[in-house]
């Protein structure tokens, strides 16, 4: 099983979401599960996590200091089980590259849990408050992927 999360430009909310999974699979002992994140723009391509993020991270103790940004690209939707979009924007920015046979299935990533919002906050223009919004809600998020996951295998 491979999962893929998606914002827009893999620096803040995606690479959070990746190292928060990567520890709770860990956590978990689901060695079967694969993460990885991306962005839909090219903006940030090759960069680290935007070190706000990487600080939040480190205060909850996650590391995302391996992570490198990358652009979302077709052959995701054939490499990935699912893709998980942050946003109503990105989730139309993958749907605009989603090949018609892919095997991916693509949704919004707060479909899968009971959180009373839509969208995971883009928190780049804001201060580290933001930041830590978005890490609680990737944790919430990823716990309730993992319990998904785990329901599906069963």
């Amino acid at each position: 099983m491979k999962v893929l999360f998606v914002c827009l430009g893999n620096i803040c909310r995606s690479p959070t979401a990746h190292g928060v999974m990567l520890r709770k699979l860990k956590e978990a002992g689901l060695d079967w599960v694969e993460v990885d994140s991306a962005g839909t723009a090219a903006y940030h391509v090759g960069h680290a996590p935007d070190e706000r993020a990487q600080q939040v991270a480190r205060q909850y103790g996650y590391d995302l200091s391996g992570l490198r940004a990358r652009q979302a690209t077709e052959d995701d939707f054939f490499e990935f089980d699912h893709i998980f979009a942050m946003d109503n924007a990105n989730y139309q920015n993958l749907q605009a590259i989603k090949p018609a046979d892919s095997k991916a299935q693509l949704s919004m990533a707060l479909a899968y849990s009971d959180l009373s919002i839509d969208e995971v906050p883009d928190p780049y223009y804001g201060g580290s408050d933001g930041f830590t919004q978005v890490l609680n809600i990737c944790e919430q998020l990823c716990d309730d992927i993992i319990e998904q996951l785990i329901r599906s295998r069963s």
